[in-house]
C-alpha cells in the first residue's frame, strides 16, 4: 500500500531544571522579565508528528513515504529515517531555514518554558502531491498531518480534487483553527484521528454533532488515552480495542503517533479495522515505555508475544507472517 504521511517533522531539546521556576518570578516585574536557568542535563530527540508516524510504519515493515520540509541541518536526521526503512526521496530542503525544532525546559515540579521555531516548516505549503504520486505509481493513502495551516489547506485541497484517499490528523492544529478551516480539512476524509478532548473541541468549533462528521468521514477513530480507542462509522456498531498492559511508563510523547502508525501498518497489511487497532494499541505502549518519540526497538518475536497475550494467539496468527517479512532492524544510534 502506497502511504504518503505529510506533516511535522522536527528535532525536540529537552531540559531539566532542579529548581522552581515559580522561584525566579517576581510578580509585579514580570513586564520586564529577564531570566536565565543552569541546567545539567540536554537531551536531543527525534520528533515532529509525520516523522514519529512514518518511522512506526517503517519498523513494522511498510515503506511510507515522508512528505515535509526540513532545513540543510537534517542529514543525521534523514539517515536515521532511511536507514529504518522510511522514503526521505519526497522531503523539501529549506535553502534558508532550519528543521523545526522545540526548546523546553521543564522544573522539579513539571512547569515548564518552551519555544517551538516553526522554521522550515512554513516552506511545506510549497510541496505539491502529484510529483510524489507520479514517482510511486500513485497513491493509496495520505496522512494529512499537523502542519504549517497553508500545507494542510493544500495537501487537503488536492487529495479532494485528485481523488486521493486522505486521513485528517489536524490534531494540535486545532487548538488555533476557526470553524471553517476544520470543516476543510475533514471532508471527504477517509479517516479523521483525534483524542477525546479534540474530538469535543472539532464538535465545538465545527457546529457538526458526531453523526454529522460521520456523514462526511468514512471511519472516525478516537484515542482515549488508557482506554486504548474507539472506532466509529455510520450505521456500524463502534468498535473498542484496550491497550496492552504497560511494562513501564517512561513518557507519553508521541503516544499518539505511535498508535496512527501501526493502525495504518495493519491498514495497508489489509487486516480489520479492530486488528489494526490492537496492532495501533501495541506500538504505542512501545513509545510510552521509552524515553523519546523514536527510540523503541520493536522485535518480532517480543512483539507477537504481548499481541497475543493482549488479543489472543488469533491476533498474534494474523500478522504474524506480515511482521515477520518486514526488513531486519537495524541497531539504534
Amino acid at each position: 500500500m502506497r502511504i504518503a504521511v505529510t506533516g511535522s517533522i522536527a528535532t525536540d531539546h529537552l531540559m531539566t531544571f532542579d529548581g522552581k521556576f515559580r522561584d525566579s518570578l517576581v510578580v509585579d516585574q514580570l513586564d520586564k522579565i529577564s531570566l536565565s536557568f543552569l541546567v545539567e542535563e540536554l537531551e536531543v530527540r527525534r520528533g515532529g508528528c509525520a516523522a514519529n508516524i512514518a518511522f512506526g510504519m517503517a519498523c513494522l515493515g511498510l515503506r511510507p513515504v515522508l512528505v515535509g520540509a526540513v532545513g540543510q541541518d537534517f542529514d543525521d536526521y534523514r539517515a536515521w529515517l532511511e536507514r529504518h526503512g522510511v522514503d526521505c526521496d519526497s522531503i523539501h530542503v529549506s535553502e534558508l531555514k532550519h528543521t523545526a525544532r522545540f526548546v523546553c525546559t521543564t522544573d522539579s515540579t513539571h512547569a515548564q518554558i518552551a519555544t517551538f521555531y516553526t522554521g522550515a516548516m512554513a516552506e511545506a505549503r510549497q510541496i505539491e502531491l502529484a510529483p510524489v504520486a507520479a514517482r510511486m505509481g500513485g497513491l493509496d493513502l495520505v496522512v494529512v498531518g499537523p502542519n504549517d495551516p497553508a500545507a494542510m489547506v493544500r495537501h487537503t485541497e488536492e487529495c479532494q480534487s485528485k481523488g486521493y484517499a486522505f486521513a485528517a490528523d489536524p490534531s494540535q492544529q486545532l487548538a488555533w483553527s476557526d470553524g471553517d478551516l476544520i470543516r476543510s480539512l475533514l471532508d471527504g476524509a477517509t479517516y479523521f484521528f483525534s483524542n477525546e478532548y479534540e474530538a469535543a473541541l472539532t464538535e465545538q468549533k465545527t457546529g457538526w454533532s458526531a453523526d454529522e462528521i460521520l456523514s462526511r468521514v468514512q471511519v472516525r477513530i478516537t484515542t482515549l488515552g488508557a482506554k486504548g480507542v474507539r472506532i466509529d462509522r455510520k450505521g456500524e456498531p463502534p468498535i473498542q480495542v484496550g491497550c496492552p498492559p504497560e511494562e513501564r511508563k517512561a513518557d507519553p510523547t508521541g503516544v499518539g503517533d505511535g498508535f496512527r502508525a501501526g493502525f495504518l501498518a495493519g491498514i495497508g497489511w489489509g487486516l480489520s479495522m479492530e486488528r489494526a487497532a490492537q496492532v495501533g494499541c501495541l506500538l504505542a505502549t512501545h513509545v510510552i515505555e521509552t524515553t523519546g518519540t523514536q527510540e523503541y526497538a520493536l522485535l518480532p518475536a517480543t512483539f507477537l508475544t504481548r499481541l497475543a497475550q493482549a488479543y489472543g494467539d488469533s491476533a498474534a496468527t494474523d500478522v504474524e507472517a506480515l511482521l515477520l517479512h518486514r526488513p531486519a532492524e537495524p541497531e539504534l544510534g
